[in-house]
């Protein structure tokens, strides 16, 4: 893992607002709340915003990835001794101090003192980025295609990323020849630096690209198409592999793009676990006699279902999972609603039927009726 300038001068636990010790899933949580607060979409226009929102991503493109926030804790834990080199050691005794100005990037000064000779600009792996997207109920159920708007960096489409006026190419930098560093010597030690005239790139630009100004990338808004799972939940998150933010040099991989679902509610069916739930309102003759009721389905069509005689409120009555479901089984909980106003023969029919007697439901109580207790 290539040290990285920036790790000396940015402090990314603080960036995150989370302790040096905090595990990968306090990292992540401190990351997804900071970008949906920050977020670019939720903040328009405001620049100040945006430029904290990639402070944010840049930190946790460290410390999200197991391996450069080992290497991030290494650097900050050797800083004060890579400060300043001399030809007695390390410290300002030594003779002279080294800086950043005199050697550029910190993996440079790491690279030249084991002998490795490598470019002075690496790639460097795209930001992560997290969206919000709501979901009609159906399709949380059922699965399906959607398009995730996306606003942020994104290859120039005039250049294909090259940031070279079409159809000119980047050619090899003349003054390192293409490697992207010079050697520098100061006292005994030799030194590379990213090369000035290609910015450490290795590659100058003769016509730049109009439209990007030579950039290669450009703020725009994209759309990504995302598959959402059958039985996705709200809240639930969901990865992109490599749809997040452009790699930086060559070989640089795209981060990933994080989906978080909303799911609509609906106005009849709910959720439990992966199955569908409905709540039926029975009469209290169906309950009591049983009857052949029609209930609705997902997709709109019904289907019938058999109420067996004797059905106390909150049974439950299970149909297969079908199309019309939207593959997830039916949960049907009956609810036996009492009438509210009778009609005179309803009054009637009803005290007929309490004279008629039948079993107590009360039954079980005993003599705890006679008691105070």
């Amino acid at each position: 893992m290539e040290p990285q300038r920036e790790w000396f001068e940015k402090d990314y636990y603080k960036i995150l607002g989370v302790a040096e010790d905090a595990s990968a899933s306090d990292v992540s949580k401190a990351y997804r709340k900071l970008a949906k607060k920050l977020h670019p979409d939720a903040n328009p226009g405001d620049e100040a915003v945006e430029e904290r929102f990639k402070e944010v991503a840049s930190a946790y493109d460290v410390l999200g990835d197991d391996s450069k926030r080992k290497a991030y804790d290494e650097v900050r834990r050797l800083g004060p001794m890579a400060g300043s080199f001399g030809p007695g050691g390390p410290g300002p005794a030594g003779g002279f101090n080294l800086n950043f100005e005199q050697v550029g990037d910190l993996g440079n000064l790491f690279g030249d003192l084991f002998g490795r000779r490598r470019r002075g600009n690496p790639a460097q792996r795209g930001a992560d980025i997290e969206t919000e997207v709501k979901l009609e109920f159906a399709d949380a159920v059922s699965g399906t295609t959607i398009p995730v708007p996306v606003t942020g960096e994104a290859r120039c489409r005039t250049c294909k990323g090259l940031g070279t006026k079409p159809p000119a190419k980047p050619q090899p930098c003349p003054t390192c020849s293409g490697t992207g560093v010079n050697d520098e010597n100061q006292g005994l030690f030799s030194f590379s630096r990213p090369c000035v005239a290609c910015s450490g790139r290795g590659t100058v630009i003769e016509s730049p690209c109009a439209a990007c100004g030579g950039r290669g990338m450009e703020r725009r808004r994209r759309e990504v198409k995302a598959r959402i799972p059958a039985g996705v939940t709200d809240g639930q998150r969901i990865r992109l592999a490599g749809r997040g933010a452009p790699g930086q040099g060559p070989g640089g991989r795209p981060g990933d793009l994080y989906v978080r679902v909303h799911v609509k509610p609906h106005r009849l069916f709910g959720r439990d676990g992966k199955n569908l739930t409905l709540i039926v309102p029975v009469t209290f003759s169906e309950a009591a006699l049983g009857a052949q009721i029609p209930v609705p389905t997902l997709d709109g069509s019904t289907v019938t279902i058999r109420i067996p005689p004797g059905t106390r409120t909150g049974r439950r009555l299970r149909i297969p999972a079908t199309s019309s479901t939207g593959g997830a089984a039916l949960i049907v909980e009956v609810e036996v609603v009492v009438p509210q106003n009778l009609s005179a023969e309803q009054q009637a029919a009803m005290e007929a039927f309490a004279a008629a007697g039948g079993e107590d439901p009360r039954a079980h109580f005993g003599n705890d009726l006679n008691h105070g207790e």
